[in-house]
């Protein structure tokens, strides 16, 4: 299969340590090996991070953007590092770029594209630019609940969702660069237009990439009506 895997930045420097990356260099390399691989890193706290000193620098959300992107880019550099030889060692700055590096038959991994996409839209546009059979998205809660679990105890985990439910229930959520809320419009968009095989998954435990993957039941399944 063609495989796009999103994973968030606050999984993989969670601790400031290599461990994640080492942990997903490993299971990215062995799926590489029946799969083709395209992966998207996020920017995670470090982007957070730097987006708000610019910010309080009078930067516009556009260049407060740009310098999230240029995170984003070293964390998949780093990603690379760990992958080795399994991955063709350069970041593609744009879809074309990527399907390009791609011929190499080598593991693709990129980072965020241009200003007011964040890596999440970035995934499930790259996903339908290559004609991907899955879009794996590796997060930091289990899946999508029907409230912010990391503020509500009752908050229940949706197992199933459409695309057409999803965009109603972000609609309206805030857009600024740096913010997080659980998806990207623009992603969710993509996923229903495409019929795109999507799964949003907890990406603490990277053994749920694999489980996606096989079609275990795991996370959220997003549905693309």
């Amino acid at each position: 299969m063609k495989i796009v895997v999103a994973i968030g930045g606050s999984i993989l420097l969670k601790e400031y340590d290599c461990k994640k990356f080492q942990e997903y260099s490993e299971i990215l390399k062995s799926l590489a090996s029946e799969n083709e691989i395209f992966v998207v890193v996020g920017g995670g706290k470090p982007a957070r991070e730097y987006i708000g000193v610019v910010r309080e620098l009078g930067a516009g959300e556009a260049q407060c953007d740009d310098i999230g992107i240029e995170v984003t880019r070293i964390n998949a550099k780093l990603l690379l590092s760990a992958l080795g030889d399994a991955a063709y060692q350069k970041v593609p700055h744009n879809f074309q770029e990527a399907l390009e590096y791609s011929a190499t038959g080598k593991i693709i991994v990129m980072g965020g594209t241009e200003p007011a996409h964040s890596t999440d839209a970035v995934s499930a546009i790259l996903a339908e630019y290559i004609h991907a059979d899955k879009l794996i998205n590796l997060t930091s809660v289990d899946g999508m609940y029907d409230k912010d679990p990391n503020k509500y105890e009752d908050a229940k985990l949706i197992k199933e969702i459409t695309a057409s439910e999803m965009i109603e229930f972000i609609s309206g959520k805030d857009t600024k660069a740096g913010t997080y809320e659980f998806f990207d419009m623009t992603a969710i968009q993509m996923i229903k237009r495409s019929s795109l095989e999507t799964v949003i998954a907890n990406g603490y435990d990277s053994e749920n990439l694999i489980k996606a993957i096989n079609g275990e039941e795991v996370g959220t399944k997003v549905i693309s009506k």
